[in-house]
């Protein structure tokens, strides 16, 4: 029976809203308690968190682990020490892999190779149609049993609406999640920057943000009609919000999500076409990203995530309209979400609800939480260490992150994952 008991923490729990000082004891990969007053059992291992923060592991959905296919960009022994140096204690991964992630064999495979690689814990989406090209529904029944918690086509936007109605009515008969990107993907194809004046004077193929609101609507309607789960993979936009409001206060099963670049940084960062910040859907003006930080505050957007995406320099170093989105985030999204947490716009739980727990919840999965038989999944961080971004020291194979050079506040002194540490010193 292996104990650690990590004593003068902060404790943030995300379910209460409180931050509180005391310990926690960790027992068999769980949490057995925490508190101030705790019954510590014999032989257990101590260590003195310090006075720093400790909060349930972040659980990153939509996280782009490029095997198989593309391992030089990003494997998932890297992206494991990535996740567990940012104190990510589970990935989500998407299936826009090469082959895409869309049967039994080549989910189990990426499975198995999770489970010898990364020191995180490792959890797959696949593919909602066969290799992502909006046709033909995946077997959904048959992934669902070789472990899939969602079905997604990522970035590819279903143009089909039939073929989009039947996939979302079978997966609502096996109760499967559907994670869907809401884009009008006639305006959106193509584009490099959001439409406005910057994009204008930069002249930079660009789209309305009134195609995020455009592909919201039609996904609204579909759940209306097949009672489905949903998840809007990213809400970017101030025009998108009312639609999701109203789908909300009808009753719909449906949750949002956004990444932490939109939360933190805006179309003015791109300046003289810095490819490291081509993302997709595009960075937006500073009024969405105002509007979509007060409504994660408000819980109108359910989930924070990285939408860590690695690209390697040969398809960055382009001209800004050719080249690859993305940005890689798992170790760069503590740090850069306790910007959000410095400038006061969001307090401490609330980003872990938005960061641990809700996504758990979402999926079904136990973690996110600190309540006794949770598992022991845990991330130590200082909120206060200040620091120069340097993209060289990633763990990540791929290095294009947009916060390289960046001043940031908020270092993790350790990860536990099941109650063993994977990352720190301590």
């Amino acid at each position: 029976m292996t104990a650690t008991l990590i004593t003068n923490v902060h404790l943030i729990d995300p379910e209460t809203s409180a931050v509180e000082h005391g310990s926690i004891l960790l027992q068999n990969g769980k949490i057995a308690g925490y508190g101030m007053e705790l019954a510590v059992p014999d032989g257990a291992t101590v260590i003195d968190g310090q006075g720093k923060y400790l909060a349930p592991g972040i659980v990153d959905i939509g996280v782009k682990v490029c095997e198989p296919g593309e391992r030089h960009k990003e494997s998932f022994k890297s992206a494991g020490l990535a996740a567990a140096a940012g104190g990510v204690t589970t990935i989500v991964t998407r299936p826009d892999t090469n082959p895409t992630i869309d049967s039994p064999e080549v989910l189990e495979f990426v499975t198995r190779r999770a489970q010898e690689a990364a020191p995180v814990n490792v959890i797959p989406m696949a593919a909602l149609t066969k290799g992502r090209e909006g046709r033909e529904m995946t077997e959904i029944g048959f992934l669902l049993d070789a472990g899939a918690v969602a079905f997604t086509d990522c970035d590819h936007v279903i143009e089909n609406t039939k073929v989009f109605s039947r996939a979302l009515t079978y997966a609502k008969s096996l109760g499967a999640l559907v994670i869907a990107h809401p884009q009008e993907p006639g305006l959106s194809n193509g584009a490099a920057a959001t439409s406005g004046k910057f994009a204008s004077l930069r002249g930079l193929p660009a789209v309305s943000p009134m195609a995020e609101r455009m592909g919201l609507d039609r996904d609204i309607a579909l759940l209306e009609m097949t009672g489905a789960k949903y998840h809007a993979d990213q809400i970017t936009t101030a025009r998108a919000l009312p639609a999701l409001e109203r789908a909300k206060r009808n009753g719909l099963d449906i949750t949002a999500g956004t990444s932490i670049h939109h939360l933190t940084l805006n179309e003015l960062d791109v300046a003289d076409y810095r490819t490291f910040f081509k993302v997709k859907p595009p960075l937006r003006s500073e009024d969405d990203r105002l509007a979509v930080v007060d409504a994660v505050r408000h819980g109108l957007i359910d989930i924070i995530c990285s939408m860590h995406t690695p690209q390697d320099e040969e398809s960055k170093r382009l001209p800004f309209e050719e080249a690859a989105s993305g940005a890689v985030g798992l170790e760069t999204f503590l740090p850069a979400a306790l910007r959000l947490y410095h400038s006061g716009d969001l307090t401490l739980p609330h980003l872990f609800r938005a960061m641990a727990l809700n996504p758990a919840k979402r999926l079904g999965l136990p973690g996110g939480r600190l309540s006794a038989g949770a598992p022991a999944d845990l991330v130590l961080f200082d909120p206060d260490t200040p620091f120069v971004m340097d993209r060289a020291t990633l763990h990540s194979k791929s290095k294009n992150t947009p916060f390289d050079g960046a001043r940031m506040q908020g270092k993790v002194l350790a990860t536990f994952v099941a109650g063993r540490q994977v990352f720190g010193d301590l």
